[in-house]
């Protein structure tokens, strides 16, 4: 677990806060509230920092499962809108959400293909060799990230790591890093063919994370892997010096296995 800033890690004070608020049944309240409660009590805390436990916390959100560390401790809170909280009511709530489905899983990704039916990039059905490697490129990326750069560490926010980093509005990162010099470092991955639109994408996340967590004058780099880049997409960031593209390569060997000999 990554260093805690204050005494208490922050979803242990997560809980102090409602207890400090001492919410009715049924009452909701906003990240907004929830941030500004940090502000005013805990203000070393980043907001993006705060919105992740808060996902973390929230039984309902399926987001929660990026973060390996949940447990029943964190069964506190239930998601009623985008950015709306109230108690999780074990005798009326469903049941936290603890572990991935096969069957819930599937039917996302395949409603996810379908809303992107029109994206050459997400136009691969669920269970090809491409549509699985993309999450196969992003854990090995982000256990081996010394490959993209020297010193280059996943972010660790205390038991939250920046694997699916929350981004705010459902948003996520797909790997948040931390390089040498200590600057964020915001990954976006593409399995096949990168195209231009992505940069709005990554420049969205780098600003967030200047915002929200960045420290005063701490630098946000972005980069960018792929299977291939187009060349709209290398003209797009010819002129950002913040922003680097990589592409990945796979290698197959295959040899013959002796035939075996049996007796006669």
């Amino acid at each position: 677990m990554a260093r805690t800033i204050y005494d208490k890690p922050t979803r242990v004070l997560l809980k102090d806060m409602l207890v400090s608020w001492n919410l009715q049944p049924g009452e909701v309240f906003t990240a907004a509230r929830a941030i500004k409660w940090f502000e005013s009590n805990y203000p070393k805390l980043k907001p993006g920092s705060i919105r992740a436990h808060l996902v973390q916390a929230a039984t309902n959100d399926p987001s929660r499962l990026h973060h390996p560390s949940t447990n029943t401790t964190d069964d506190i809170l239930f998601k009623v809108a985008p950015g709306e909280f109230r108690r999780y009511e074990a005798s009326t709530d469903p049941a936290p959400i603890r572990e991935m489905v096969k069957g819930d899983v599937a039917a996302q990704e395949i409603e996810e293909i379908e809303s992107n039916r029109d994206d050459p990039e997400l136009t691969n059905l669920p269970g090809s060799t491409e549509f699985l490697l993309e999450k196969d490129l992003q854990r090995y990326l982000a256990e081996n990230l010394e490959c993209i750069e020297p010193g280059l560490k996943l972010y660790e926010d205390e038991d939250l790591r920046g694997i699916e980093y929350e981004a705010g509005g459902g948003r996520r990162i797909d790997i948040l890093a931390v390089d040498r010099n200590g600057a964020f470092v915001v990954i976006e991955l593409k399995v096949s063919r990168g195209y231009d639109r992505v940069i709005g994408q990554l420049l969205r996340y780098m600003n967030w994370v200047r915002r929200d967590l960045a420290e005063p004058g701490q630098k946000v780099r972005g980069i960018i892997v792929c299977r291939s880049m187009s060349e709209d997409l290398r003209l797009a960031c010819s002129s950002m010096t913040d922003v680097e593209l990589f592409e990945y390569k796979l290698s197959v060997e295959v040899s013959k296995v002796p035939t075996l000999q049996l007796p006669d």
